[in-house]
């Protein structure tokens, strides 16, 4: 039976996903091993990561009117997502996310298409949707104004709201006030605040842009696991767990959609860490960003099976 109500307000991409022993250097031309058409965007990861964690989840981007528009709308269905939010755009092509998967990491060029076209008025119509979240997650692979419109909209209805600023770039401090929570990595992070993480500690950038308006900060470190603090609060570290890692595609929106679902259970922050932790240490041990996402019981298998590694 679900629990919580989580809506995702983002973007739906074909990945086409090349796999290869390394990245190439500049100039330079390598074979692959093998490619893969894997349904994708930041947008739909989360809200994948979030149904199969067992809360109702309703997506909200856009489409096109072509062959991989249809699949990733079966695909979302098929994962338990609500899709009658999801419009479809004639003439204009669903997203495409070209990966490069290499052993120890991956690269990502992202061709916005059919997300591009997301307007505030999309959001407007379907804002009694947005009222009737616990939670509304967001990030930045839509228009802004899209965006702006989302956490206005939860801000309005008073759902708090999830801002993974990926890709990042700057952001009004009025939207970074209206976030209850913020979750970038290390390279987001740095990109926000313009700390340097390789000489200054973690805990300076995070204050810094805690001091831009948001109420907490979630920062998503990788193998290192997770790092929180709220306004006025002390900086609490999260472990990750060691895993045999496969593709870290999905790594941080597992996190997200994790964290959305936990705090839409209504479970405490710090639980919503860990659990969020759990999801994305999951993730990374199978292949694709979608496919790899758990399920609640896998979770709670993991849970028993590893325990609390928390500081």
């Amino acid at each position: 039976m679900m629990t919580g109500n989580v809506v995702v307000v983002g973007s739906l991409n074909m990945d086409v996903v090349v796999k290869t022993s390394r990245f190439p250097v500049e100039g330079e031309t390598i074979l692959g091993e093998e490619v893969h058409f894997v349904p994708g965007g930041k947008g739909a990861n989360q809200a994948v990561a979030a149904a199969r964690l067992g809360v109702r989840t309703t997506m909200l981007g856009a489409v096109g009117e072509d062959a991989f528009g249809q699949t990733l709308l079966q695909s979302l269905h098929g994962s338990g997502v609500e899709v009658g939010h999801v419009k479809q755009v004639g003439g204009t092509a669903t997203g495409i996310a070209s990966i490069m998967l290499a052993p120890a990491d991956n690269s990502i060029v992202v061709v916005p298409g059919a997300n591009g076209t997301v307007t505030a008025a999309d959001v407007q119509a379907s804002e009694h949707v947005i009222a009737e979240a616990d939670i509304v997650l967001v990030q930045l692979e839509i228009p802004m104004e899209a965006v702006e419109s989302a956490v206005e909209a939860a801000w309005k209805h008073g759902v708090p709201v999830i801002l993974n600023p990926a890709p990042a770039r700057s952001l009004p401090k009025q939207l970074l006030g209206k976030a209850a929570y913020i979750t970038p990595n290390r390279s987001e992070l740095q990109t926000l605040t313009g700390v340097d993480l390789s000489s200054r500690p973690l805990e300076e950038a995070v204050d810094a842009l805690l001091d831009m308006g948001p109420g907490c900060v979630v920062a998503t470190l990788g193998a290192e696991g997770a790092a929180w603090k709220q306004r006025g609060g002390r900086l609490t570290m999260q472990q990750s767990y060691p895993v045999s890692v496969v593709d870290t595609t999905g790594a941080g929106d597992a996190f997200n959609g994790g964290l959305a679902s936990c705090l839409a259970m209504g479970r405490s922050l710090a639980d919503s860490v860990g659990y969020a932790v759990r999801v994305s240490a999951l993730a990374v041990t199978k292949f694709g960003a979608q496919d790899g996402m758990p399920t609640r019981e896998e979770v709670e298998r993991f849970h028993t099976n590893v325990g609390e590694a928390a500081t």
